[in-house]
Parts: C-alpha cells; sequence; structure tokens
C-alpha cells in the first residue's frame, strides 16, 4: 500500500489514466467490430466506411500510449487487405 504523499498521489492518478484508457480501448475495439461486421456481411461499401472510421481512431489510441504503433499498423494492414478482398467478390 502507499506510505508516502507522493505515492498515494500517483496512485489517484493511475486509477484515472486506467479508467481513461479503458475507455479508449474499449472505443477501438467497438470500430474495429463495426469493420468485422460489415466484412462478414459481404458489403464492401459499408466495410470501406468502417475502415476509414477504425483507422484514425486506431492511430489515436497510438498516440495516446494505449496501443503500440506496430501493433495498430498490422491491425489496419490486414484489415484492409480483407476490406480489398471483399470488395473484388
Amino acid at each position: 500500500m502507499a506510505n508516502t504523499p507522493q505515492s498515494k498521489k500517483r496512485a489517484r492518478q493511475i486509477e484515472r489514466r486506467t479508467d481513461v484508457n479503458k475507455a479508449r480501448r474499449s472505443r477501438i475495439r467497438t470500430y474495429l467490430r463495426k469493420v468485422e461486421e460489415a466484412i462478414a456481411s459481404g458489403d464492401a461499401d459499408a466495410a470501406k466506411a468502417a475502415l476509414r472510421a477504425a483507422e484514425p481512431e486506431l492511430m489515436r489510441g497510438v498516440t495516446k500510449g494505449v496501443v503500440h504503433k506496430n501493433t495498430a499498423s498490422r491491425k489496419v494492414s490486414r484489415l484492409a487487405a480483407r476490406v480489398k478482398a471483399v470488395a473484388a467478390k
């Protein structure tokens, strides 16, 4: 348990940041799920629109330190390839 005033303050700050980061991560996952659902339905236009909305959200997660840069890039790349495959059909 935190003893010094500084460590007590840090514990409070961490608690607040954890809540913010959870919300951000959840928001990112929601956008990714929308892309997945659009791909599963086979609707190319909806998939493209969902990907266009999801990409900046993922990259915002990178700048906020919620997601690693390479992880976000990998996810965007793989989703883009899948959306492209749906559009080709």
